[in-house]
């Protein structure tokens, strides 16, 4: 790799420096960087420092995850980002229109929950005398804890 392609030293920041403009704590980044969601490079003295472009990195993580996606999802959808250059306005308008079905999803099920919180949450409490969601002789305690019910939908979950 030649010299021409090195990033100048002004293109690499700190942790310190990642963290206070992307607003994400430096122990948050040292998990994104475990998890394989970010990169960066160690000075002689070990200090992490990152490229000027991680910040969109760490912008595109946290709208994943405001999304609903796992991890391993954003991982996967950052693994197809190009390696040898900064991802373009067109390379992220593919990867958020792969969200479209998905954000549909989710606000089908944030609308589900809205319009049933007035009659029951779900939970199996038989407390309610009025049960859209009747949990006849606690049937649903087979199934684990938490709202089974509302859960339908949530991978692993039902």
């Amino acid at each position: 790799m030649g010299e021409e392609n090195v990033p100048s030293k002004e293109h690499w920041l700190s942790i310190g420096e990642i963290a206070h403009r992307s607003g994400v704590a430096a122990s948050a980044l040292r998990f994104y960087e475990d998890q394989g969601l970010i990169a960066s490079r160690r000075t002689a003295g070990n200090q992490r420092q990152y490229q000027r472009s991680t910040l969109r990195r760490i912008a595109f993580v946290q709208a994943a995850q405001r999304v609903g996606l796992a991890l391993a999802e954003i991982k996967q959808a950052l693994d197809s980002l190009p390696e040898d250059r900064t991802p373009t306005r067109a390379d992220w308008s593919k990867l958020s229109k792969t969200w479209r079905s998905r954000l549909d999803e989710r606000i089908e099920e944030l609308e589900r929950l809205r319009d049933d919180l007035d009659s029951c949450i779900g939970c199996g409490c038989l407390s309610l005398q009025r049960c859209n969601l009747y949990n006849k002789e606690d049937r649903l305690s087979t199934r684990g804890p938490g709202a089974r019910l509302l859960n339908v939908g949530i991978p692993g979950e039902a």
